[in-house]
């Protein structure tokens, strides 16, 4: 188990680091700053044990910090100053799991640390639950989608992945709510005739019941979305997807500006960008339009996405190269180069997709039927040969 011990008496540090040497992996760090500076760095502990009383960041700030940044860590309090106040705003502010008292005997300081550890694997294991079965469960749904429409499925795959980076660049605490909220976003246009999506994909002027029904998709796909287990957030999101930040959007009565969940704010943006972008990744070009309508996205969030996916001009990926497979050599997880047309021109599958089993499966069957080229472009590496 990693602890990060923080309290700015050296000789205590180094005390306790002796005393639990070989039964724990103890870091120790001298203050609030430190700790902080070495989470932010991206170093992680499973439990940090925090002093009350230090120079600079007291253990208040410095836990109330440290659930913002990682918010699993097991965060406990030691200080000699166990007074009413200190306990009260730990709890509020820092959300500390235990309250220990110096001097604080040994076995007892390791018996806070062992129920310390044992919190973090249930809290870890729900968050592997939430990330791992329940996204596998929504990745039928996401499937379905795919085959239903491959054009919205290629459009939200193409938002999963910008929202992907930009989780991971922003270190959003539950980033797979972005994720899934980006795959699912699309889910109520099926509610939509084809023959409106059809005008909305070829960019036509819509009537005001068409367009109507276009916004009222988000609701459609919430309604759906929320009767899945633990995803009221991820259909919030959904809602609010085209909601902007200057209270535009819609739908009509919803919240502006930071009432807006800060996810939705993101996806927000996301969608916008997917609406211009025309080659693999946002350009400079395509930001700069996108600014021109400024008012509608948060000013901190926009800064701080074009940050992360601007590129100086539209590239092709590195180190990768098209190749054409038959369709019995297609594996799941492969992406595709070029779109899949039918014998009709039906769009079958829309490229930069990443394909799963289940569009395998499709793509042979069509094949057997005729009704495809047994002929697909998929990207592999560069120095990956054909096969024979």
């Amino acid at each position: 188990m990693s602890v990060l011990l923080i309290d700015d008496d050296v000789n205590l540090l180094a005390a306790m680091k002796r005393q639990f040497r070989g039964r724990y992996a103890i870091e120790t760090a001298t203050g609030g700053e430190e700790a902080v500076a070495r989470l932010q760095a991206g170093e992680s502990f499973e439990v940090v044990v925090c002093d009350m009383r230090m120079g600079g960041m007291d253990g208040v700030a410095t836990l109330a910090k440290i659930r913002e940044i990682a918010p699993d860590t097991v965060r406990l309090m030691l200080t000699g100053n166990a007074d009413m106040q200190t306990a009260i705003d730990a709890i509020n502010t820092g959300a500390i799991f235990r309250f220990l008292t110096k001097p604080c005997p040994a076995e007892l300081m390791a018996q806070g640390l062992d129920a310390a550890r044992e919190q973090y694997r249930l809290v870890t294991a729900e968050r592997e639950l939430l990330e791992k079965t329940l996204a596998g469960s929504v990745k039928v749904l996401i499937d379905m989608l795919a085959l239903a429409s491959p054009v919205a499925f290629a459009r939200a795959t193409r938002i999963r992945n910008w929202a992907r980076k930009v989780g991971r660049a922003l270190n959003l605490p539950q980033r797979w709510q972005l994720e899934i909220a980006a795959m699912l976003g699309p889910v109520g246009l099926l509610s939509v005739p084809p023959e409106v999506l059809l005008k909305l994909q070829k960019k036509q002027p819509l009537s005001e019941v068409e367009r109507g029904m276009i916004e009222r998709s988000p609701e459609a796909a919430r309604n759906v979305v929320a009767h899945i287990p633990r995803l009221a957030g991820v259909a919030r999101i959904v809602h609010l997807q085209n909601r902007g930040f200057d209270g535009s959007g819609f739908p009509a009565d919803g919240p502006k500006g930071t009432e807006i969940p800060a996810d939705a704010r993101i996806l927000h943006i996301l969608v916008a960008l997917a609406n211009i972008v025309t080659g693999h990744e946002p350009t400079r070009a395509d930001f700069d339009t996108l600014a021109l309508r400024a008012p509608q996205f948060d000013p901190t969030l926009f800064t701080r996405v074009r940050q992360v996916l601007e590129v100086a001009s539209d590239r092709a990926r590195d180190g990768v190269a098209a190749r054409v497979l038959p369709t019995g050599l297609l594996l799941p997880d492969m992406v595709l180069a070029a779109d899949v047309i039918a014998a009709d021109g039906r769009l079958v599958l829309s490229a930069d997709m990443q394909i799963s089993e289940a569009h395998v499966e499709s793509l042979r069957n069509l094949a057997r039927l005729k009704r495809i080229p047994d002929a697909v472009s998929v990207l592999v590496e560069d120095d990956q040969t054909a096969p024979a």
